[in-house]
């Protein structure tokens, strides 16, 4: 008898090696059409997780971001924390944060993306958009609620946080990064050899990533763009077991921030990490709400 969890790993390598049939075939006589394909798949936002419940009391609001209704809540009064999911999340994945941190008098706010969550559709329709629409999401919740105490970002969030520094309003006293994805040319590099394209239709997708984002692939990456903004308390918080972002590129990424510290866990993973007691309580004591029993790697 077949279990469901066979049965999805079954169709995956079916739809895999369909696709890299479909790359060694066609992108060698047609390597932009198998560029666009590529870019089609690559920054097609997957199935949303479960939606976690959110704690009581908070104040729906909704922005427009590029034209779409970007939506989230806020909850306490006091300087603000912004909270932002990353890739294929959602703001309720990061709800462990909201309760501690209004009782220690922050005013927290978390939103969802455009085409993630409860959010709008952006620009590029309901399946596809990037990390500059986040940013510019996020930028329009800045503009909302009024300046960035602090900022607590997941994953894709990493970069979007400092894209809305450098093109926006946000100016953060305090940042903290779970699993940050740091850059996106070794993910591409990654991705290339996963569904087995050439040169010729590699460097038609990096021509149109440039195009689609409207930032270069070698500029979409959180050290190039964290240069180019004061530099501030930093936590960067990210696991052993990571399979979605690399450990290596988060030390990367500490080596390269003047005031950042990594704290290393094992065994959560990329977004079981980000409900994690012990991790929240660690986060906490960085904001210096409360003590903190820090390993930091």
């Amino acid at each position: 008898m077949t279990t469901t969890g066979s049965l999805k790993s079954t169709i995956v390598r079916t739809r895999m090696l369909a696709l890299r049939m479909f790359f060694r075939t066609v992108g060698p006589l047609h390597p932009r059409y198998a560029a666009r394909v590529a870019l089609d798949l690559w920054f097609t936002v997957p199935p949303p997780p479960p939606v976690a419940p959110l704690p009581a009391g908070g104040e729906p609001f909704t922005v427009v971001s590029g034209g779409a209704r970007v939506r989230g809540h806020a909850w306490g009064s006091g300087p603000a924390v912004y909270l932002v999911h990353g890739w294929g999340g959602r703001g309720s994945q990061l709800a462990a944060y909201v309760e501690p941190l209004v009782a220690a008098g922050h005013r927290v706010v978390l939103f969802d993306g455009p085409s993630h969550g409860d959010s709008d559709p952006g620009a590029h329709g309901p399946t596809r958009t990037h990390g500059l629409e986040l940013a510019h999401a996020l930028d329009a919740v800045v503009a909302r609620f009024g300046p960035a105490d602090t900022v607590i970002a997941h994953s894709l969030g990493a970069i979007a946080t400092y894209l809305t520094q450098r093109l926006g309003r946000l100016a953060p006293g305090r940042v903290v990064l779970i699993a940050p994805m740091v850059e996106s040319a070794s993910l591409f590099d990654a991705f290339q050899a996963a569904l087995g394209f050439g040169d010729r239709t590699r460097s038609a997708f990096d021509r149109r990533v440039d195009e689609f984002v409207g930032i270069s692939v070698e500029e979409f990456d959180a050290r190039v763009q964290a240069a180019h903004v004061p530099p501030v308390p930093t936590l960067v918080v990210h696991d052993l077991s990571d399979r979605q972002t690399p450990y290596a590129q988060a030390r990367k990424l500490v080596d390269a921030l003047p005031q950042a510290r990594l704290l290393t866990t094992d065994a959560l993973g990329h977004r079981r990490i980000l409900g994690d007691h012990k991790v929240v309580r660690e986060v906490l004591g960085f904001l210096g709400h409360r003590e903190s029993s820090e390993v930091v790697a």
